[in-house]
């Protein structure tokens, strides 16, 4: 083996023994502490499912340790959809997933990630302007997507991840 090849072997040896304890240490670090009693604390892997879906095949919510995913909201209250425009469906769709942050420990400022979802793409600046006004800066990181159709026939829908 030439000295060369030696050298490069070495160094990438060091390299990969430094990366491997790195994660050790990550992973370490983001473990669950032992004195941990309940099974919906404890956990900082394994998914915590939450919220029945009721008569829907989903949950509200799954925790990831400290992040929560959450369904996406669309305009419903009392089980029927807002009237009024993408206005008042997207204050509703925002008012249900504050919602169900409280339920679940978190608030509007845990928000970390959304994705709004709208079946007309003109509807986007008479989004953001509620949007803008339900949630302060720092914003959550956004996508926004034109679809051409959503549940129960409404305009937006919108989906966030939330983290303490």
């Amino acid at each position: 083996m030439s000295t060369l090849t030696h050298q490069l072997t070495a160094n990438l040896s060091k390299a990969l023994l430094m990366g491997a304890c790195s994660l050790g240490l990550a992973i370490t670090a983001n473990a669950a502490p032992a004195t941990a009693t309940s099974t919906t604390t404890m956990s900082k892997t394994k998914p915590v499912f939450l919220g029945g879906g009721g008569e829907y095949p989903f949950s509200s919510a799954v925790r990831v340790g400290d992040t929560l995913y959450m369904s996406g909201q669309i305009g419903f209250k009392e089980g029927k959809l807002v009237k009024g425009g993408i206005k008042a469906e997207t204050k509703q769709s925002l008012d249900n997933i504050n919602d169900v942050l409280l339920k679940y420990g978190y608030q509007k400022s845990d928000l970390v990630k959304c994705m709004a979802m709208l079946t007309d793409m003109n509807d986007f600046e008479a989004f953001n302007e509620v949007y803008k006004t339900e949630l302060a800066k720092p914003y959550p990181v956004r996508s926004a997507f034109g679809v051409k159709d959503l549940a129960a026939g409404a305009s937006v829908e919108v989906e966030c991840i939330a983290a303490k």
